[in-house]
Formats: C-alpha cells, sequence, structure tokens
C-alpha cells in the first residue's frame, strides 16, 4: 500500500513543475552515478586480469627459495622425491644474481637468470618473444634472452651474427667487491627479446643454469631457487603444504600470489578507493533526492492532513516518503546498470574504446563484469537511499504530528 502512493506521487503531475523537474534530474544523476561506478569498476577488472595474467605468465605457482641468504641445496635424490608429490607437473633449478651487462658505450644493471631445461615447462615465457628465439647455449658458449627494456637501453641486436655482449659480474674470490677492476667479464650472445611487463622487461636476462653457477662459483647442490609448475587441477595451498612438509620448513615455499603480495595488496587498494571516489557522484544525486522529496513533502500537505483523517499513523506516513525515495533511486539505479551492461559488452565484443599510443599489449580497454559489482553498487544506492529518503519522509511525519496537535 505504501509503495502504490508513492507510485502514484512519482508519476501525478505537480502543481509547481520545478519539483517534476528536480525529481528526474535526480533520477538522471543516480543513473549516471550507477553507470559510471560499474563501468570503471569493470574496467578496472578487466585490467586487473590482464596484470594478473601477465604476472602468471613469469611467475610460477610455486616457489622455493632461502629463508636466509641467497641460496639453497637439493640433492638429486631430493629432485627425484619432490617430483612425486601429488600435483606437481614440472619443475626446474634456477640461479640468479645481479650484473652489468655492456654493450659499447651502452650499458645497464641486469638479474641475470640461470634456468635449466625445464623452465619453460613451468611459464609461458615463451609465448612472449618478441625478437629472435628464447635459447640459453651452454656452460661454454652461454646465449642470451633479454627483457625489451634492456634491449633498447643496452642497444642489443639479437639479430646480427656474432655481436657478443658483456656480462661484468663481481669476483666472487676477491674481497673487495667495490672496485671495477675486481669485476670479472663475460661474452654473451644475445639472441632474443621477450615482452611480458615493464618490470620484468627492464630487470631480467634469461641464460643457462650451467653457466650461472658457474660464474657465481656455486656446489653441485645449490641454487638460487626451485620454480614449480602444477597440475591444473591440484589445489595450491595443499600442494604448498606438502611441499614446505618435504623440506621440513627448512625453506620459503611461496604461491605465485606470495610471490606477488605487495601488488595484490596495491591493487585492492586502488579498487577500494576507485569505489569511494565514485560514490561521491552517488551521495551528490542524493541531495537531488532529498530537495525533490522535500518539495514533494511541501506540496501534499492536504494529502497529508487526509490520509490523518483516515487514521494513518506517522510510520505510515514517514514509510510513503521512504519508499517515494526508494522508488525514485530503482529507476535510476536500473537504468544505470542496464547502460552499465549495455556498454561493458559493447566493449567486450566490439572494442569500442582504445588505447591511445602502440606500445601497449593490448590496443583497447579490457572489461570484466563481475556481479559482485553489481550488488556492492546496488548495496551503496540503497543504503544513501535510505539516509536521503529519511529527512524529508521524517519532516512529513513531524507535520502530520503538528497537524494532529
Amino acid at each position: 500500500m505504501n509503495f502504490l502512493f508513492a507510485w502514484r506521487y512519482f508519476k501525478s503531475k505537480k502543481s509547481v513543475n520545478a519539483i517534476n523537474i528536480i525529481a528526474w534530474v535526480s533520477v538522471v544523476a543516480i543513473t549516471v552515478g550507477t553507470a559510471a561506478l560499474i563501468i570503471v569498476l569493470s574496467a578496472f577488472n578487466g585490467f586487473e586480469d590482464l596484470v594478473k595474467s601477465l604476472y602468471a605468465d613469469f611467475y610460477t605457482d610455486i616457489k622455493v627459495s632461502a629463508n636466509t641468504g641467497k641460496t639453497i641445496f637439493v640433492t638429486p635424490q631430493q629432485l627425484h622425491d619432490l617430483k612425486g608429490v601429488k600435483g606437481i607437473k614440472a619443475i626446474s633449478l634456477v640461479a640468479e644474481e645481479k650484473a652489468l651487462l655492456v654493450n659499447g658505450q651502452n650499458q645497464s644493471i641486469v638479474f641475470v637468470k640461470g634456468v635449466d631445461e625445464q623452465y619453460t615447462l613451468t611459464n609461458k615465457i615463451t609465448d612472449h618473444i618478441l625478437r629472435g628465439q628464447f635459447s640459453t647455449g651452454d656452460a661454454q658458449n652461454p646465449e642470451m634472452v633479454a627483457g625489451a627494456g634492456i634491449e633498447n637501453a643496452a642497444a642489443l641486436d639479437v639479430e646480427r651474427e656474432g655481436y657478443p655482449a658483456q656480462l661484468y659480474f663481481p669476483d666472487k674470490k676477491d674481497g673487495n667487491l667495490i672496485a671495477f677492476n675486481n669485476l670479472i667479464a663475460y661474452n654473451i650472445k644475445p639472441v632474443g627479446t621477450f615482452l611480458v611487463q615493464q618490470d620484468f622487461d627492464t630487470k631480467y636476462v634469461f641464460t643457462n643454469l650451467a653457466f650461472v653457477k658457474n660464474l657465481l662459483n656455486l656446489q653441485d647442490t645449490e641454487y638460487s631457487a626451485i620454480e614449480i609448475k602444477l597440475d591444473d587441477a591440484a589445489g595450491t595451498d595443499m600442494v604448498k603444504k606438502n611441499i614446505d612438509a618435504f623440506f621440513k620448513h627448512r625453506y620459503k615455499v611461496q604461491s605465485r600470489y606470495e610471490q606477488n603480495l605487495s601488488l595484490y595488496k596495491v591493487m585492492v587498494t586502488e579498487k577500494w578507493v576507485i569505489y569511494i571516489i565514485l560514490s561521491l557522484i552517488l551521495v551528490v544525486a542524493a541531495f537531488n533526492m532529498i530537495g525533490a522529496l522535500t518539495m514533494m513533502v511541501l506540496e501534499k500537505q492536504k494529502d497529508i492532513a487526509v490520509l490523518k483523517a483516515l487514521g494513518a499513523s506517522t510510520q505510515k506516513i514517514r514509510s510513503i516518503f521512504l519508499n517515494e525515495g526508494i522508488l525514485l533511486a530503482g529507476i535510476g539505479t536500473l537504468a544505470g546498470m542496464l547502460i552499465a551492461y549495455g556498454v561493458c559488452i559493447a566493449q567486450v565484443k566490439y572494442k569500442l574504446i582504445r588505447l591511445g599510443g602502440d606500445s601497449f599489449i593490448i590496443d583497447y580497454y579490457p572489461v570484466k563484469l563481475l556481479w559482485s559489482d553489481f550488488v556492492l553498487v546496488l548495496a551503496t544506492v540503497f543504503c544513501i537511499t535510505i539516509v536521503a529518503s529519511w529527512i524529508p519522509s521524517r519532516k512529513a511525519s513531524a507535520q502530520f504530528y503538528s497537524l494532529k496537535s
């Protein structure tokens, strides 16, 4: 019954045309705010998924590394037994160290990552080869695959034959590692360039494991880390616990999420900040609603008096105008959600909005619709509507009380 009164008040012609205008302005404002919030959150979801997929192509499902120091010790028997842990699909051994890459007058600080033959089975780095090929050579003839950022910084040419660069490593046998003359230089041939994400493209170069282990004077059973690929059906948490127990909690065992904990925390924080900022649009729309409902209360004084004569209670009067506010917000929210859904589907299907420039991995804004965003926006609008409608509805009930007196 209360909603029926609210509906009649909404569609009936007002004595002052400004009331109709303000009411529709509030509906339009809520529509725009709702649509904007969902569209922006969906675009953020798309970028978040894109970044996560790029990190997933570089980082493995699980990484085993040292709790203290830089290296771990793993015997051939342990590697054999580790492969028997349920859920493990592939295992790769790596050795990593910082070095200076020099090419003529150009130089760049890089992280040299020595990998074995199984490394490409643990991630999708080969899907991101921009030029050349993914080849690391051997201990006597090392080859290098560099990130695109490093390629530009060091002016490398991976397509030119007989064109080695130099890697400068600190001499581990010398106690003075600060002086430049205590660095050892090694020729290495660039044969490939990868393009994944700026954090990786400006940091890493890949070569073979034996070459790096020899440079770092590592023992036969000494490595920087073990990188592990899991079966698609394997539960990460369970396998992670089993691996941790296998090494008797001596080493740090991290999932992909834990390897990039700061990144994921930042993305979650950014999404909530965006949500709060865009919710201010709905708060502004609420002020229009307060104005429209207040003017409607003033216009319906005679109706309130009639309802009072018919025995309506204070709660009844308040409920009518609360429902009026919910009706205004409901129309705007429904329209906004339909518009946002249509825009997002069109963007996914037709790539209508493009990214400027040609240096991005994709050339359009990625979008991902999540029903949780729709629920969140709906709950936000409802809460703001109740607060905004409470003021004029309370005024209406107070007016009813004064008439009764």
